[in-house]
């Protein structure tokens, strides 16, 4: 494959990375759902453990048409049509749920409902689809708080600055079991009106000679059952009701 190094596929991720996605801020150790799938896919491409070079990139720093210096990032970037006018993705790996942080002390851990959240600042990460969901699921009457972190986004929490935080799920089951004092997952939130899946997917350079190929080796992934079965061993198995 024409990578960035003849002989070696190059993996970017952020600084720092957090579980279920990786362990201990380090992608090189294969652990972690992320972490593991990009071995799995580089596995696939025919590169072996020692053939992966990991390098570090902010998640806003990617999303834009810029060169890269990797061949795919791997960092829970949801598949949009606006990011795939600058970049490419693969096909995805992960299908998507976004869900509601919150504490039990939290004016609004009670809700079961999109309604009781109406009046509540709900916070979450500049640029994701977390954001997002917030504003075209909930449609809060209090505008959103935008953190450039989660970290940041939990502290507010914390602080009482905000009544929720909103992330996908697997990352919500983390921050409310090992992030918080009495975290609370509210629960998930349904998909936008007529909006498809969320899926997460690699991404890479607009125009990628390797976007098929990396593709490709997602799709096998999924026939196989290798990323259902990284799914069960990295990711929250616990469920959370749906908010209508």
């Amino acid at each position: 494959m024409q990578t960035k190094k003849a002989g070696t596929l190059t993996v970017a991720t952020d600084q720092p990375v957090y579980e279920p996605w990786f362990v201990d801020n380090k992608p090189q150790n294969g652990k972690g759902f992320e972490g593991a799938v990009a071995y799995a896919v580089a596995e696939k491409l025919g590169y072996t453990k020692d053939q992966v070079t990991w390098v570090r990139a902010s998640f806003d720093s990617v999303i834009s048409p810029a060169p890269k210096d990797f061949d795919f990032d791997i960092n829970e970037f949801s598949i949009t049509e606006d990011r795939a006018k600058v970049v490419d993705f693969s096909t995805g790996y992960y299908d998507v749920t976004q869900a509601v942080v919150t504490t039990a002390d939290s004016a609004i851990a009670g809700a079961t409902s999109l309604a009781d959240l109406k009046g509540a600042v709900l916070g979450a990460q500049l640029g994701t689809t977390s954001l997002g969901a917030i504003n075209d699921v909930v449609q809060p009457s209090e505008k959103p708080a935008v953190f450039n972190t989660n970290d940041d986004a939990v502290k507010a929490l914390q602080n009482g600055q905000i009544a929720g935080v909103v992330v996908d799920l697997p990352t919500a089951f983390y921050m409310a079991g090992a992030q918080l004092d009495n975290g609370l997952v509210l629960g998930q939130l349904p998909a936008a009106e007529g909006a498809d899946v969320e899926q997460f997917g690699l991404l890479l350079e607009k125009g990628s000679a390797i976007t098929s190929c990396v593709s490709d080796a997602v799709d096998a992934l999924r026939a196989d059952g290798t990323l259902a079965d990284l799914a069960t061993e990295w990711l929250a198995k616990a469920g959370a009701p749906e908010l209508k």
